[in-house]
């Protein structure tokens, strides 16, 4: 079948576009793997205008619910293996739910979580180390945990990790934490938090689960600090590869380029989100580079007659 928009991503990104597309009057497929995207791993989120505080599931499940009240807007389940330029102008996108051709294109498939790349990390993964507090913290309850990182994510993993643990470190390489100042506000007055600064994890060890990690400075005498599980937070990385199979231009980081209009440099292939080259990696500003997207690739539309 034929769609005006397929959009690659189900996340608050890819949802917002397939609303917005569909309010211009077109006929969209949104395809993904994780409905709602990685917000939905998220407890709260707070800095999104009209909630003043709201789970990122909730948030999730109401972009959704937007989109969906559309009849032009189908949502399935399905990881795209594949994208190719077609002779005549347009995409032929191949997932494992099947393929599908496609007027234009809306990239919005965000990233995945950065690996610390020590040893330890691949043989310890979901035994003791793990990249999302909300998912797997309440298997530690009682129990001694280290966030790994200091950006905001960090610090929030650090709070949520708070509710189960009997303590929580945040490791950190840098000299101060520097999540938003109301969250650093938090972690500071949080008796449950101890914040080690200018600090390395060289090696996450134990038998059969976690145990400890070896630091590359010593902390209170010793250069290991025992552990129940160590929640990684260092960044994400884009996941960009299948943009730039088809030729779209990529940054030195990997993330997608578009300029204001959400436009890559190959025409009818949009970006939006957290895979787009946009210094500020926000629920919001992905959501408007999505909208901005549909309405270009409503023009881009037009313009082909």
């Amino acid at each position: 079948m034929l769609y005006d928009l397929i959009v690659i991503g189900s996340g608050v990104s890819g949802l917002a576009g397939a609303m917005y597309a569909a309010r211009l009057g077109l006929k969209v497929l949104v395809l993904g793997e994780l409905r709602g995207g990685t917000i939905t791993l998220t407890h709260l989120v707070e800095n999104y205008p009209g909630f003043v505080s709201i789970s990122g599931l909730e948030l999730a499940q109401k972009l959704e619910e937007h989109a969906r009240s559309y009849p032009n807007v189908e949502i399935k389940d399905a990881k795209v293996t594949k994208i190719a330029r077609n002779e005549g102008g347009g995409f032929s996108i191949t997932s494992d739910a099947g393929s599908y051709m496609a007027k234009s294109v809306l990239y919005a498939t965000g990233t995945e979580h950065k690996k610390l790349g020590v040893k330890g990390e691949e043989g310890f993964a979901n035994k003791g180390v793990h990249y999302c507090a909300l998912c797997d913290g309440a298997f530690y309850k009682n129990k001694v945990a280290a966030v790994i990182g200091g950006s905001d994510t960090a610090a929030k993993d650090a709070l949520v990790l708070t509710e189960w643990c009997s303590k929580v470190y945040i490791i950190y390489r840098g000299e101060k934490i520097r999540p938003e100042p109301v969250n650093y506000e938090r972690v500071m007055r949080n008796e449950k938090i101890e914040v080690i600064s200018n600090t390395n994890v060289l090696e996450i060890y134990g038998s059969r689960k976690v145990e400890g990690v070896v630091l590359d400075r010593p902390y209170n005498g010793s250069d290991r600090l025992p552990l129940d599980a160590v929640f990684i937070a260092i960044g994400h990385v884009p996941l960009s590869r299948l943009a730039a199979e088809v030729g779209v231009e990529l940054d030195a980081k990997g993330y997608v380029k578009i300029n204001r209009n959400s436009e890559t440099n190959v025409p009818g292939f949009f970006a939006a989100g957290d895979v787009t080259d946009t210094r500020f990696k926000q629920a919001i500003v992905g959501v408007g580079e999505a909208v901005e997207a549909a309405y270009s690739a409503y023009l881009f539309l037009a313009g082909k007659g």
